[in-house]
């Protein structure tokens, strides 16, 4: 598994990194928005990063095709920073609000949409990114 880091119209450095497609992985992604972050001085947004981004990550395997996902961490504005899952699936995810009876699964969607600014799909030809951005100012 090779981490990227890409220069971004910010100054920032996305990074980026191919994952196997099986639960262990969301600890690979966290450890990756945690780097990230704290390479960008934003260590107080690292808490509600990861939720979004474990969220994220287990929909990406539960939900995907192929034996990998990949995991994206960018900074498309000064103050956002972007957290994404790419699978193979073209199926957009819908955020459940019932109460779904005694399930404890589904609902990951309602704290990515709590936590961040704002949410959603890319779909493309392959696939699709689910993304979630969050408003990130960094310490005065």
């Amino acid at each position: 598994m090779t981490v990227l880091a890409t220069p971004h119209p910010t100054g920032h450095p996305g990074y980026s990194e191919t994952l196997p497609r099986e639960p262990e992985s969301a600890a690979v992604a966290r450890r990756l928005v945690r780097t990230a972050l704290a390479a960008w001085g934003l260590e107080e947004h690292i808490d509600d990063a990861m939720v979004v981004i474990t969220e994220l990550v287990s929909n990406a395997v539960e939900h995907g095709r192929l034996a990998s996902i990949r995991v994206v961490v960018t900074r498309p504005a000064k103050h956002r920073v972007r957290l994404g899952a790419v699978d193979r699936s073209r199926t957009v995810p819908m955020m459940r609000t019932d109460s779904n009876g005694d399930r404890i699964r589904g609902r990951g969607l309602v704290l990515v949409d709590s936590l961040t600014e704002r949410w959603g799909t890319d779909l493309h030809q392959w696939g699709k990114q689910v993304w979630g951005e969050l408003k990130c100012e960094p310490p005065r």
